[in-house]
């Protein structure tokens, strides 16, 4: 098993990226509130996984000229993409589900692959994303404004917005990418018969994989879709109100490594409260690196962005020397360490294998 397993810090200096809709309490008639938690220690902004998700598709369609993504069907108010993940890239690293359509009028000849009568295809997604965060809790402000391009009154509109940053975990199984399930068994019903048949006619490989019988792709195509992948998560872009606030979502830090379990020992490396909004927890990610030793698989990929919480980098300066020798750790911007991990990709087939 090989995980990329890591974390991202996005800054959000005046944002509002993910809205919850009209505040019906308002005094204006028009008032849209940001998503955000409540507890005991305050209010913690965030962005749900469901919309860095549609970021990450968006910018791999649009801004990766290689990334092959799948065509949306739309009946009333179901939507399914093409559910190929031959063919699809997004089919194959983001997961699907789709049934057959019980409507005597759906246009099935809108998508290019058919699927077959009675038979529900599934895709869990080999890329898990969390909910992205505010590090520490931070007091929402509401922003009032006006429509005044016309006669008469103004017309009033407030909306909230927030200074934070937003921390996210994701994991990428490398095995599975590329891995398509040909089973009955619930999680494991990728396919049907006529993505098998496409499937024998590709000459792909045939094995057993999670004790399940399974189709692969040669390994330069899936090593290509990662790599893509890892493209677009170093050039993110996305989010609500970008007309008002514009906030770079592009991650400022970026914390990871291969691991040969899906789980996110670098998650507590950063922390924060009322009084210090976001820091370095060196002894948190000096005990993950402890704990954690033989489940490595690759360097430390530790990207960070000068200017951005200059004197928490410089402990990580400090601490690097100190680790044991056989912990490498990567550093740089973070477009940089990604495509370290990018060029370590092409020469380790077992991350893959």
């Amino acid at each position: 098993m090989a995980f990329l397993t890591g974390c991202l810090l996005l800054d959000c200096p005046a944002s509002a990226l993910n809205n919850a809709g009209a505040d019906t309490g308002s005094r204006t008639d028009n008032a849209i509130v940001v998503k955000k938690i409540s507890t005991p220690e305050g209010t913690f902004p965030y962005v749900s996984a469901q919309a860095v998700r549609y970021w990450l598709r968006n910018t791999l369609e649009h801004h990766h000229p290689s990334w092959k993504a799948a065509p949306v069907h739309r009946e009333g108010k179901i939507a399914y993409t093409d559910a190929d993940p031959l063919t699809y890239w997004d089919d194959d690293l983001l997961g699907y589900m789709r049934a057959p359509s019980k409507k005597a009028d759906a246009n099935a000849s809108a998508l290019a692959s058919p699927l077959e009568k009675d038979r529900d295809i599934t895709r869990v997604s080999p890329l898990r994303v969390s909910t992205f965060v505010s590090v520490s809790p931070v007091r929402v402000t509401t922003d009032f404004g006006t429509m005044t391009r016309q006669e008469g009154n103004p017309v009033p509109y407030e909306h909230e917005f927030y200074r934070t940053h937003l921390l996210g975990s994701l994991s990428l199984d490398l095995r599975a990418a590329g891995t398509f399930f040909d089973s009955e068994r619930v999680g494991f019903r990728n396919l049907d018969s006529h993505r098998r048949d496409n499937a024998k006619a590709r000459n792909l490989e045939s094995l057993v994989f999670h004790k399940q019988p399974a189709f692969r792709l040669p390994i330069a195509e899936r090593r290509a879709r990662v790599s893509t992948l890892i493209s677009g998560l170093a050039t993110l872009q996305g989010g609500a109100k970008l007309s008002l606030h514009y906030t770079d979502v592009a991650p400022v830090i970026f914390l990871g490594a291969v691991l040969k379990h899906g789980n996110n020992p670098f998650y507590r490396s950063f922390s924060g409260s009322k009084t210090q909004p976001t820091y370095f927890h060196q002894d948190a990610f000096r005990e993950a690196l402890s704990v954690f030793a033989d489940d490595l698989l690759s360097p430390i990929y530790f990207g960070w962005t000068k200017g951005f919480l200059d004197d928490e980098r410089a402990k990580l300066d400090q601490l690097i020397p100190t680790l044991p020798s056989g912990i490498t750790v990567q550093t740089g911007h973070p477009v940089e360490v990604l495509r370290q991990f990018q060029q370590h990709l092409e020469t380790n087939d077992a991350w893959l294998a």
